[in-house]
Formats: structure tokens, sequence, C-alpha cells
């Protein structure tokens, strides 16, 4: 019998949703107590049905949630978090896209993605505890601009270097700072920095 007062871990993913070897679908693999907001079968660029996709999962679960999110992910859950009313633990954002501004070629243009109702990217303080995890030459997203979103959402901001968009075109797969930072929103031991900056070998 599963314990309610155990936390559940919501994935929230970005435009691209499942993908086998990205480091949210390997995280989720190793919890025990875990939900995945699914893909969408219409409307991939509406916000409002990434929004209602998120909250239908969070009704679906008992007790206590964290979220973690990546990308696109994270802006869902920062707007999200303005329409719920849903105590959240906090919540792991990893390399949000910037939409504001021009995306590299093949993902949508910043028309297309005004037009799916995600400008202007929500920058009032956050109502749960988060950790902003950042990248130093992420394509999608300008370290200052996201360490800007981080003291606008009261976010703590880390630092995770050079590691693109932390997804497999950058070299990620796993990626173990998840489950640390993942431990630290839960109040359990402290990562050592160490834990959280190192990036895999081969990149």
């Amino acid at each position: 019998m599963n314990d309610d007062t155990e936390p559940t871990v919501i994935i929230v993913p970005g435009l691209r949703d499942h993908v086998a070897d990205h480091w949210q679908t390997l995280l989720a693999d190793r919890l025990d107590r875990v939900r995945t907001v699914p893909p969408l079968d219409h409307d991939r660029l509406s916000l409002d049905a990434r929004i209602a996709a998120l909250d239908a999962v969070v009704s679906d679960v008992d007790g206590p949630i964290v979220l973690v999110a990546h990308s696109a992910g994270v802006l869902i859950t920062a707007h999200w978090a303005h329409t719920s009313t849903r105590p959240v633990l906090g919540a792991l954002l990893a390399t949000p896209a910037d939409v504001e501004k021009p995306l590299p070629e093949g993902y949508p243009t910043i028309d297309d993605l005004d037009r799916g109702g995600w400008l202007p990217i929500p920058r009032r303080r956050l109502p749960f505890p988060s950790i902003l995890a950042a990248s130093s030459n992420d394509p999608l997203a300008d370290r200052r601009r996201v360490a800007g979103l981080a003291e606008a959402w009261g976010s703590r901001f880390v630092d995770l270097g050079a590691v693109g968009h932390l997804n497999p075109a950058s070299g990620f797969g796993d990626w173990p700072a998840a489950d640390v930072l993942l431990r630290e929103l839960l109040g359990r031991p402290a990562a050592a920095p160490s834990e959280i900056t190192s990036v895999p070998s081969e990149l």
C-alpha cells in the first residue's frame, strides 16, 4: 500500500513530449511515485491545452507533488502555477526555452508561439519553492535572461555550465544531477556542489 504522504513527482516535458533517451524519461524510470504529462494529439502549440494536460495529471494525484520541468515545460509550469490553487512542494525547472526570442531553425517561430498563447513569459513569483538550472551555452536561451527569470520567480539559480539545452542533442542522456536537486526540493540530504555541476565526460 502506497503512503499518501510520500510525494509524487510529475514530469512536465517540453514541446517534443516523450523522448525515450531524455533525462526526464530516465529519471521517471527510476522513481517509484511518478507521473508524466502525456503528449498532445492535437493543439500541440496551444499553451492552454498544455496547461490543461498538466492540470489533469495533478488533479489525478493524491498527496503532495513535486514538478520536474524542462524547456517549454518550465513555461507551462510557470503559467499553470498562477491558475491553480494546488499546493506544490517544489519544482525543478531545467533550461527553460526563451520563447520571447527567435528559436533555432526547426523550432516554432515567435509568431506561432504568440498565436498559441505563450507570450509573454510570466514573471510573477512562483507560489512554491523552485530551483532553476541553467546552461551557459543553451541555444534556446541566454543565460543572463534565464537568471532574470530565476530572480522574478524566486527560484534558486544553479549554473550547470556548458550543457547545451540539456537534451540528447547536447549529450544528455542521463542527468544524475536531477536526482541531487530533486533530493534538495524534497528536503533530503543536501548535495555537494560537484554533484550538481558535473557534466558527462562525452561533452
